[in-house]
Formats: structure tokens, C-alpha cells, sequence
């Protein structure tokens, strides 16, 4: 009896150690089967309800897929997030089309799963600008976005206006050579386009018949006022002092130098060749007098330019004009001298508007004593303005629509709410807030594209919860009844 009892009770305990041993074993395989399944899907880092059972592209912002854990799934489909406490579903949407939606998970016609929409998505949506709404990023995947943030901080912003700009001549310092007698063309001094002259050089000997005889007539007047002066009778003397003078004025008047006129009276012969002077100082850019041909007095036969100041035409923007005015200081620099700098003023700003760029030309003057800026030269030019204290933004923060400027403000906790402000100058890669933020807040910076689609679509389902509150997520709408037949106008009898 006893060794049967002994006997019962050591099967008994087999069998326990068996059953316990099967119940472990299946465990095992259970979670390693869970483990691998989780391993096989994969979810978006922007749209974790972008769920796929291997690698791919998340067919709303095209990112690649990630592994996720079954657990972390599982919360996105139940509506809950795993460590932040419970979330509302309130339907399902196809991730294509977030016009079509469903009151229960489902795949789409592509075989995509549905997406779960949360109360506090469209609450976020009803927030903020129109269109727009509230989004929430971890700090993970605003890493992998270039998702950064910046202070919002009063600095000093100066109102400068910086264009592209032409370096041309001084058209005041441009002078043409001309003679004021038919001549011939004998000998030229200045001999090729480009060549430096100073004021007083000789250009070009030349003949001129008519001013020979004038020489001569000038010399018989000399001698006559010379024969005359000891008369008694005074009107005479007067008479050749008159006539003297009257043929000097004469070659003054066609250009002959008084130098060139007592030279004359010295030799007491005319000179077969007269010089022609240049008239400034500067560079020959037009050579038009070749040896022996004839010239004529509306003929020219050299173009001067004074290089030691130089025009810049800059072209500015219709809207920059207010910022605009007369003896401004601007600071021009030169690609083909990195580092040097000129400083010039702002003398003339024209009076129309180019019809197709919108811009106005703007005149500015630079010393160049150096002969360093050459004409049709391009140019960076910053027109310096008035600096002030203001709240500023750098322009890429800035999501400008057209219509309005919107910036995503850092809430904390991965929220960034879409914010509309208004904003008054824009220079040097910033904008001036006048409203909307105030110093010390924090915004987004970087991603902006995919920050504000996400925030738009996301307004999307919001508004198109919020649009019929009485009827249920996925419900049709009814097709209207046909008209009675006595609703029916009643047509001409045949």
C-alpha cells in the first residue's frame, strides 16, 4: 500500500514538471515568434500610423520606413501612446485620401492599412491660423529632420539695401576733341585707343589753309600797328592797335593758344602745322584722326575720359525706395579683388521704373584716383541705412504664403504651434517683427517644408471633422430622393 501511494505521488510530480516544461517551451517560441513579427514591421519617424509589414517609403512625406516594436504598434493602432497616457480615436483615415475615413481599422484600395486620427490632433487644429495646426515632434525625429530652434531676441537691425551695380564713366568727364576749322591731318601724337594723356599733351598737327591766312593777315596787322603808332593823328594809331587785336581774337576764337600766338609773333612767319591739345587729363577711349585725312568741324577726332571718378548704376528694387535717398554712403566690393573695398555716395536716383525687372537705377559716385575701377566692371554694392533696436527673425524661419508670414513657435514637449506675424522691413537675410512674437520665445527653425505640410494636413482632418459634427466619421451622405411627380413642372400638351 505504501509503495503504491509512494508510486502515485512521484507520477503526480512527473507530470507537473512535463506540463510546466511544455508551458515554458511554448512561451519561449511565443515571444520569439512576437519578437520577429515586431522586427517585420516597420513605421514612419514623422507618421508613426504609417505602418508596413517590411522596408519602404511613407507615402505622405516619403520618408524611409523604421523598424518598430509590436508594443509600440499596437498602442498607435489601440489609440493610447505606450508612456504618455491614454488618446481618443476618433475615426480612421486612408493615408492617401484623408477624405476617406472609416470608423474601424481597414486597408485601403492599395492595401494600406488606415491611420488612426486623435482628439487632441483635431483640437490642435482648431488652433492657431486658419489652415494650419498644431504638430508634435520628439526630439529624435527632429534630429533626423534638421529640426532646429532659435531664440527670438531684440538686435540692432540696420535698413542697408544690398544690389549689383555697373561701374561706367563719369559722363561729366568725358570730353570730345574737336576742331573749329576745316584742316588736314598731319601728324597724330596720340596714336592708339587706351593711352594715357595729361592735360596740354599735343594729339594732332594739322593743316589748315584758312588758318594759315589768318596767321598771315595777323602778322601784316602787327606790322601795320607797328608802322602806324608814331602817327599824329590818333585815330590811325588807334586803327592798327584794333586791327591787331581783332585778328587775335580771331585765332583765340578758333582755338589757337595764346602760347602759340607769341610764338608766332616771334618767328614773324605763319607755321605750316598747328598743334591740337588735349583738354584733360585722362585716357584716349575713341581715336578717330588717322594721318591725312581731312576734317571738318563737327568731326571728332578723339574721345577723352577722366577715370579719377567713376559712376556705379545699381538697380533697386520699387519696394527698397523708401529706404532710399540722396548722399547715403555705400560700400562696393569687386570679385576680382577679394577683400578690397570702396567707399562712394548715393547722388541720383532716376525717375522711372523698368517695366519688366521692377527696379530703378541709382547713380553712385566712387573716387578712383588709382584708375583701379574700370568701366562695365560688375559690383557688389551695399547702400548703408539707419540702424535701430528691433526684434528680428532670420528669413528662412519665416514661411511666407503670399498672403501672410507664419513661424512655428516651441511650446515644449516636441509641440510647435503655428503662429501668423506681421513683420515690417527686410535686409540683410532678416526680418523685422512688428507683431505676433515677443523677445525670449523660442521658434522653429529648419524642415519648415515638411513641418508646415504635416500642420496643414493635420488642420485638414480638423476641419473636415469639425465640418459635420452629427454625423459619424465615414458615413455617406444620403443621395437626395427623386422629385415627386407633382413637383414636376408640368410640360406643353402636343
Amino acid at each position: 500500500m505504501k509503495k503504491k501511494r509512494v508510486l502515485t505521488i512521484t507520477l503526480t510530480v512527473a507530470l507537473f514538471v512535463v506540463a510546466g516544461g511544455v508551458v515554458l517551451v511554448s512561451s519561449a517560441c511565443q515571444k520569439s515568434g512576437e519578437h520577429s513579427a515586431a522586427a517585420k514591421r516597420f513605421h514612419c519617424p514623422m507618421h508613426p500610423d504609417v505602418v508596413k509589414d517590411g522596408p519602404g517609403d511613407c507615402p505622405i512625406c516619403g520618408m524611409k520606413l523604421v523598424p518598430i516594436e509590436e508594443e509600440a504598434h499596437q498602442a498607435a493602432v489601440a489609440g493610447t501612446a505606450a508612456p504618455s497616457g491614454e488618446r481618443k480615436i476618433l475615426f480612421y483615415r486612408s493615408p492617401m485620401n484623408p477624405q476617406e475615413t472609416s470608423p474601424t481599422p481597414k486597408k485601403d484600395s492599395m492595401g494600406m492599412d488606415f491611420v488612426a486620427v486623435y482628439s487632441d490632433e483635431v483640437d490642435a487644429g482648431a488652433k492657431g491660423p486658419e489652415g494650419l495646426a498644431t504638430v508634435t515632434i520628439d526630439a529624435q525625429k527632429q534630429q533626423l529632420l534638421g529640426l532646429k530652434t532659435i531664440e527670438v531676441k531684440r538686435a540692432s537691425f540696420e535698413t542697408s539695401i544690398r544690389t549689383t551695380g555697373r561701374v561706367a564713366y563719369d559722363e561729366r568727364r568725358v570730353h570730345h576733341v574737336h576742331t573749329r576749322y576745316e584742316a588736314y591731318v598731319e601728324a597724330i601724337e596720340a596714336d592708339y585707343t587706351g593711352k594715357y594723356v595729361k592735360k596740354g599733351d599735343v594729339l594732332v598737327k594739322v593743316y589748315s589753309p584758312e588758318l594759315y591766312a589768318t596767321q598771315r593777315e595777323y602778322l601784316m596787322a602787327l606790322r601795320a600797328a607797328k608802322s602806324t603808332s608814331g602817327s599824329a593823328i590818333p585815330s590811325v594809331s588807334q586803327g592798327g592797335q584794333d586791327l591787331v587785336a581783332a585778328a587775335r581774337q580771331r585765332l583765340l576764337l578758333w582755338d589757337i593758344t595764346p602760347q602759340d600766338i607769341d610764338a608766332l609773333e616771334k618767328r614773324g612767319e605763319p607755321t605750316r602745322t598747328l598743334n591740337i591739345y588735349a583738354p584733360i587729363s585722362g585716357f584716349v577711349t575713341g581715336r578717330m584722326a588717322y594721318h591725312g585725312m581731312k576734317v571738318m568741324p563737327a568731326d571728332s577726332l578723339f574721345d577723352i575720359v577722366d577715370l579719377s571718378a567713376v559712376w556705379v548704376i545699381a538697380d533697386v528694387y520699387e519696394y527698397e525706395l523708401p529706404r532710399l535717398s540722396l548722399g547715403q554712403t555705400a560700400a562696393m566690393t569687386l570679385s576680382y579683388w577679394p577683400g578690397k573695398s570702396w567707399t562712394g555716395r548715393v547722388t541720383y536716383v532716376y525717375p522711372a521704373v523698368d517695366e519688366m525687372t521692377r527696379t530703378v537705377k541709382v547713380r553712385l559716385e566712387f573716387a578712383n584716383p588709382k584708375a583701379e575701377l574700370k568701366p562695365e566692371m560688375y559690383a557688389q554694392v551695399t547702400i548703408h541705412g539707419q540702424s535701430r533696436e528691433a526684434l528680428v527673425l532670420p528669413d528662412d524661419v519665416v514661411i511666407d504664403s503670399g498672403t501672410r508670414k507664419v513661424v512655428f513657435v516651441a511650446e515644449g514637449k516636441g509641440r510647435l504651434s503655428p503662429r501668423e506675424i506681421s513683420v515690417g522691413d527686410h535686409a540683410g537675410g532678416q526680418y523685422e517683427v512688428t507683431g505676433g512674437l515677443s523677445a525670449g520665445e523660442t521658434v522653429a527653425r529648419g524642415a519648415n517644408f515638411l513641418v508646415d505640410s504635416e500642420s496643414r494636413l493635420k488642420a485638414a482632418l480638423s476641419a473636415m471633422t469639425t465640418a459635420s459634427p452629427t454625423k459619424a466619421p465615414g458615413e455617406r451622405t444620403k443621395a437626395p430622393e427623386p422629385p415627386s411627380p407633382s413637383a414636376t413642372p408640368a410640360g406643353h400638351a402636343h
